[in-house]
């Protein structure tokens, strides 16, 4: 049976004033497997997908050069739209990856990692854009300390994942979760 009452619920005969909210999806005590080695293969996912992300970047970089050549040198004001872009092309990337059907990047995929909400849910674009321009914010103002507050929760979460209610596991261990969890669409 379940009865509203001042915001709580009735459910079981027992009373919740969670709101109905589901309890977080992944446990490292219960599943240990989902979050073994996602440190450093996060490292190895950032590298994969930052050499993914500069071949464009370094072919337009081309072509702008070559382009200013054939032009007397007038194509080169081209450059100056070369770092927005990249910027652009990160975002987009990052959300792109992260919101489509494997909640992954290409190096994550690489990797064996995907992202998921706290409470279990794929990533979407707005949440893989989010993620990743907060990871370049927090990376810009605590370095190389962004990787030892991974090392102090049992999630390996880093800084902005904590921020965004995220988590990193590791997708070759298959675990059943649970179906309030999953994302219907």
């Amino acid at each position: 049976m379940s009865y509203g009452n001042d915001g709580g619920t009735w459910r079981n005969e027992a009373w919740r004033n969670d709101g109905g909210v589901p309890p977080h999806a992944f446990d490292p005590l219960m599943q240990p497997d989902l979050f073994r080695g996602v440190l450093t293969r996060r490292v190895f996912a950032f590298l994969i997908d930052l050499f993914v992300l500069s071949v464009p970047v370094i072919v337009a970089a081309i072509f702008i050069f070559l382009f200013g050549l054939v032009t007397f040198f007038l194509g080169w004001h081209l450059f100056a739209l070369l770092a927005p872009a990249s910027i652009v092309w990160a975002i987009v990337y990052y959300g792109a990856s992260i919101g489509g059907q494997h909640s992954a990047t290409i190096g994550m995929r690489m990797m064996d990692l995907e992202l998921r909400t706290w409470y279990g849910a794929r990533g979407y674009f707005v949440l893989g854009a989010t993620h990743a321009v907060l990871f370049w914010v927090t990376v810009s103002f605590v370095s190389p300390l962004v990787l030892v507050i991974g090392l102090l929760n049992g999630r390996r979460r880093l800084l902005h994942d904590i921020i965004l209610g995220t988590v990193i596991i590791n997708s070759s261990v298959r675990t059943q979760v649970s179906p309030a969890a999953r994302a219907t669409y």
